[in-house]
């Protein structure tokens, strides 16, 4: 779905933000991780068209992105923001839901009934003549989200998804990747919530100094503890456990680790 050739970037000639990235997406959920100043959100933004390469090329699907603008792209590329302050604009959360796939000319039936139904898989449809502005930040939040899915393309990222969310909150966010995957999308996420993309996301690419240094199913990149390390990027707290407590295998859940261990204490 994405293809992305020796890219390269820099706001200044001679600082570069990200330095020969190569990397194939595919449909299967995929996480960004690495410490701040990494290049993630930088890598985002170039394939939502918001920046342009300073080097390489970017293929989504058989759009170059390297000559597209961002308004092209909108069909097919959808973006979360982390802060949802900077998303939020009109007078109402029906309105707001709507103005996305209005922008890539759905027609207006078609753009509420999308929005609606988005907004429904958030639980927000509650509240449609609602001002955005009188949500809560976890309900903005929410709201940002159902905005994108309901322009109904065909990869989505999501920056920070689980920012201000409690546990019911993420919980309803990984429905939503579930749901979105199970309609052939690409999800994907730039985070530092560790325990979340153990357990919600298959592919994990790491990110260090504007270089790919990881990429693989995510048990294997979190059982690389010294790359991890030299990344600044710390396992998920159910992983550190299982290690800390000499299990060889790499847990990404906690469900995992209580089988596992119901395993073990059974046969003693």
């Amino acid at each position: 779905m994405i293809k992305v050739s020796n890219l390269s970037f820099s706001y200044q000639q001679g600082s570069p933000i990200l330095s020969a990235i190569n990397l194939d997406f595919d449909t299967r959920t995929t996480a960004i991780i690495g410490q701040n100043g990494a290049g993630k959100t930088t890598f985002v933004k170039l394939l939502k068209g918001l920046l342009k390469p300073y080097g390489g090329e970017i293929f989504i699907q058989n759009l170059r992105v390297n000559d597209s603008t961002a308004a092209e792209l909108a069909k097919t590329i959808g973006l979360v923001f982390q802060n949802p302050n900077e998303q939020i604009f009109k007078r109402n959360v029906l309105d707001e839901a709507m103005f996305g796939p209005l922008n890539i000319k759905m027609s207006t039936h078609t753009a509420r009934q999308k929005a609606i139904e988005a907004l429904e898989m958030v639980g927000l449809n509650d509240k449609l003549e609602v001002n955005p502005h009188d949500l809560s930040l976890s309900e903005k939040k929410l709201l940002c989200i159902a905005s994108v899915v309901a322009m109904d393309t065909d990869i989505i990222i999501f920056d920070e998804p689980t920012i201000a969310q409690d546990h019911a909150g993420k919980e309803r966010i990984r429905n939503i990747i579930n749901t979105l995957k199970e309609k052939n999308k690409l999800v994907m996420t730039i985070i530092h919530d560790m325990d979340f993309v153990a357990e919600n996301f298959e592919r994990t690419i790491v990110l260090n100094e504007g270089k790919v240094i990881l990429d693989g199913d995510t048990r294997s990149v979190f059982a690389s503890k010294e790359i991890l390390k030299n990344a600044h990027v710390e396992a998920p707290g159910i992983t550190q456990l299982g290690e800390k407590l000499g299990y060889k295998e790499t847990f990404l859940s906690v469900e995992e680790f209580i089988k596992m261990y119901k395993h073990v204490t059974e046969k003693k």
